[in-house]
């Protein structure tokens, strides 16, 4: 009789423990589990909600204390009268220090958030039975840890408190520069009771497609659960379409193993959905009528082509022979209460990224091992995953008790995760590498013995290069492995010549000016970012309080947890714009910094990818885990800013890009001038596509002041635009002008250079370059107008160039662009879904307010 589950997902009660069986405390109902103290005591009503105002510092406390969690459960029947069976109480994650007990005995402690746990409780049952579940506090037993081994080990940590470090938990729990200290506790994956006579505990592949694509050859792995599971026969089969292509009967071996080689020739492969489709093949393992096992996988090549060049040594991807631009995003977990992350969710926060051309996203190390969910979209939607281990910006101990557990839980998720196309790369950890250079902890890179690893100051290297790797390599043996994020074959991490880099001198560090990227390029750029406020409506949500809605607020600054954040990010507003400082046009004025720099970066470093300088650029971040103003490009309700269109336009598969040399305008004795004077410019097309396209090429020159042209255009007519590499059209291009040695601000008339480039007679791609920077320009009398042409499209257009126009978006709403700039000429048409035409409001540089309503025209 095939397996059966029981999930204990109702009937829950929890209070606070306080040790005593005794407690007067009374006990509240739990809506359901998977969930989490925070939930329940807000479902409950028993605390605020701390994504609200300044409600996060009133819970703090809670971390704290200890909490119970119970629920009763009849025993179930048994599956069958001839055979035994077996019964098992399934725990998926307990955050995270939790004792367990069974009708008052304890059956299971577990202090590890990233491990699941199966307790046999066949012989435990009663026909009624108890489930208690006690959770110590994460924050407290973190400190007495540290404590513990201050002896063997010195923790460093570079982002809240060292007491998160020797505990394994989702070290984002503790705060963060984006994030609340929200240090949650109990039930936060399913539990359930599995019953069997035979199960299978997992299907898999070891397999590899070989160079030339013609055949993908390997084994298929069973792995069976049964006292007596030697001799038995399973079935595996490989289907592509519902066709079986596969299959075969295999006998268990003494090891509880069933294995078969296989080959498939001329294989359906799975590809980004940048460079082709994501076929998937269902595999499948029958153990007669007890259990069947089925899961989707892909079957690729993937290689890191880390090889000597002209620049240092190159970093990029090829799968399935074909190079791969990684354009992308960082993510972060969705919520501070991940129980309450649905899997719809997850599927409509991977589709925002397919949507908005990101083909591959980096699961930042501070979070977790990324649900199952988020993985399937990523392989439906062909978006390449890079999933760093559960470690961050810290140096980690490595004593006995603490190596044991991290190999359980590395060796657990991998092998849930390995079957997943969408997962091209393992990184050990994220910036561990900085914080050892930071505090000069010892590491010579040409010590190559692990043992002298674990004597030095920095153990921690112990296991991104030696215990991490064997595990990826013993568990998925074709996997890529990368020690850390950043990382390099030992040197610097800012080394921009050799693997990642994390490049933070815009925003941190030097804070270079936007302007500056093609200073700032690397082989990699696996971070980097820039804050912007997020629309409207999410800062009313996060802050109630209506006099405290304005920048620089209590609650304003409060809500931002960056460091420096208000000294950055005005000191980004002022040197590129006319400041106004009411709240819907500072929010406006600072999503524009965002996007200006993402469309600066991209488009710069895109450039780059046709020598494979840069094979990869991912913004620091895609997402928030609660609201507020930080580096996400989308905010936690799902709502886009302008930034999130600025990469989607940059990372067109195929897109145009103008570039002028950099002038600076505030350095000392610098001729503010400078840019005004310099008269020559770049053109480059780049590329995704497989084969070459002939496209035409147009660049016009229009006065920002009259919207007139201030010269013939440019038509360069056809132009090969080459497969996968950049086309650079025009170089050190001048535009012939004579230029006064004196300047006379009153007859300055400075132009935007507007190109574009159509395909049969399509707009395929434009770019827009603008004197820099912004603040110098006249803005007034922009004459923009909006009009509503039916079907739920509005048509923008303006009688002379106008920067950032856009649309105030809102939950539910979605736009198909915004946040764009407009010539004269051109008509810019947004499809709108999720609310009516005449609701929107919007704004736009120069405008009169920062919120304009639609029906005010």
């Amino acid at each position: 009789m095939a397996r059966s589950r029981h999930d204990l997902s109702s009937g829950w009660q929890f209070r606070e423990y306080d040790g005593s069986s005794s407690s007067e405390r009374p006990w509240l109902p739990v809506h359901q589990v998977p969930s989490d103290v925070h939930m329940d005591l807000l479902a409950n009503k028993e605390i605020p909600d701390p994504f609200i105002d300044l409600n996060e510092l009133a819970l703090r406390s809670l971390a704290e204390k200890r909490w119970t969690y119970r629920t009763r459960f009849p025993k179930p029947a048994e599956l069958s009268l001839g055979s035994p069976t077996t019964t098992d109480l399934v725990f998926e994650g307990l955050d995270t220090f939790a004792t367990v007990l069974l009708n008052g005995a304890e059956i299971l402690k577990s202090d590890n958030m990233f491990i699941s746990h199966r307790v046999n409780v066949t012989g435990l049952l009663k026909d009624t039975n108890e489930l208690e579940i006690l959770f110590d506090s994460a924050m407290l037993r973190g400190r007495e840890l540290v404590n513990e081994h201050s002896h063997e080990h010195t923790f460093y940590v570079r982002q809240t408190e060292m007491g998160r470090v020797p505990v394994r938990k989702a070290q984002y729990h503790w705060g963060w520069d984006w994030g609340p200290i929200l240090i949650t506790a109990g039930p936060w994956k399913p539990i359930y009771l599995e019953q069997y006579v035979s199960k299978i505990e997992d299907v898999w592949t070891e397999c590899e497609v070989s160079e030339d694509l013609q055949t993908c050859s390997g084994r298929i792995l069973a792995k069976i659960s049964q006292p007596e599971s030697s001799g038995l026969s399973v079935k595996i089969s490989l289907s592509l379409a519902e066709s079986v292509v596969f299959e075969k009967e295999c006998t268990v071996g003494s090891s509880g193993i069933a294995e078969t080689s296989f080959s498939i020739t001329r294989p359906e492969l799975w590809y980004p959905f940048t460079h082709g489709s994501q076929t998937r093949y269902e595999l499948k393992a029958t153990l007669g009528s007890h259990d069947a096992v089925s899961k989707m996988i892909g079957f690729r090549r993937t290689e890191l082509i880390q090889q000597p060049d002209q620049f240092g040594k190159s970093f990029f991807f090829r799968i399935n022979g074909e190079d791969v631009f990684c354009g992308g995003s960082c993510w972060i977990p969705a919520d501070s209460f991940l129980p309450r992350v649905s899997e719809q969710r997850y599927r409509d926060w991977v589709k925002l990224a397919h949507e908005g051309n990101q083909n591959m996203i980096r699961v930042w190390g501070g979070g977790i091992y990324e649900h199952d969910a988020f993985f399937d979209a990523c392989d439906e939607l062909g978006i390449m995953v890079w999933q760093d281990f559960g470690f961050a910006c810290a140096s980690y101990p490595t004593y006995e008790s603490f190596l044991v557990s991290v190999e359980e839980e590395a060796r657990q998720n991998i092998r849930r995760l390995r079957s997943h196309p969408s997962l091209i790369i393992w990184a050990g950890s994220n910036e561990d590498y900085q914080v050892q250079e930071r505090y000069k902890l010892e590491y010579n890179y040409d010590d190559k013995d692990p043992q002298s690893w674990l004597k030095s100051s920095f153990p921690a290297r112990y296991t991104y290069e030696y215990l991490l790797p064997k595990i990826v390599s013993e568990e998925d043996r074709f996997a890529l492995y990368h020690p850390c994020s950043p990382w390099g074959d030992g040197k610097n991490t800012a080394d921009p010549t050799v693997g990642d880099k994390h490049q933070w001198d815009i925003w941190h560090g030097a804070m270079n000016r936007y302007q500056e990227v093609f200073r700032l390029s690397a082989r990699f750029i696996s971070e980097f970012g820039m804050e912007a406020y997020p629309h409207i409506e999410t800062t009313r949500n996060m802050i109630t309080v209506e006099k405290q809605r304005y920048p620089g607020s209590m609650m304003m600054d409060f809500r931002n947890k960056a460091i420096d954040h208000e000294r950055r990010l005005s000191t980004y507003v002022t040197e590129n714009f006319t400041v106004k400082y009411d709240i819907s046009s500072y929010t406006h004025l600072t999503q524009m910094v965002q996007a200006e720099a993402m469309h600066f970066a991209y488009k710069t470093w895109r450039r780059e990818w046709g020598q494979r300088k840069c094979g990869g650029v991912l913004v620091w971040q895609f997402n928030d885990c609660w609201p507020t103003m930080s580096w996400a490009v989308v905010d936690y309700y799902l709502v886009k800013k302008p930034a999130y269109y600025a990469i989607k336009n940059a990372l067109k598969p195929l897109d145009i890009g103008i570039s002028r040399e950099y002038h600076d305008w505030t350095s000392g004795h610098v001729d503010p001038a400078g840019s005004i004077r310099d008269n020559k410019f770049d053109l480059w097309i780049v590329s995704d596509r497989a084969q070459p396209v002939q496209g035409n090429v147009a660049v016009r020159f229009i006065s920002v002041k009259t919207g007139q042209d201030v010269r013939p255009p440019l038509k360069l007519g056809s132009v090969t635009v080459h497969p996968n590499t950049t086309t650079e059209v025009l170089k050190n291009h001048d535009i012939i002008e004579t230029t006064k040695q004196s300047f006379d601000v009153a007859e300055f008339d400075p132009y935007v250079i507007y190109a574009t480039v159509t395909i049969d007679n399509k707009l395929v791609a434009s770019d827009i370059y603008w004197p820099q920077p912004l603040k110098y320009l006249d803005f007034d009398g922009r004459d923009v107008a909006i009009k509503d042409i039916g079907g739920g499209k509005i048509a923008v257009s303006a009688a002379r160039p106008t920067k950032g126009f856009v649309f105030e978006e809102t939950q539910g709403v979605h736009l198909s662009d915004n946040g764009f700039d407009i010539v004269p000429g051109q008509e810019r048409v947004v499809e709108v879904t999720g609310a009516s035409v005449q609701s929107l409001r919007y704004t736009y540089i120069g405008a009169s307010e920062g919120s304009i309503a639609f029906s005010a025209q």
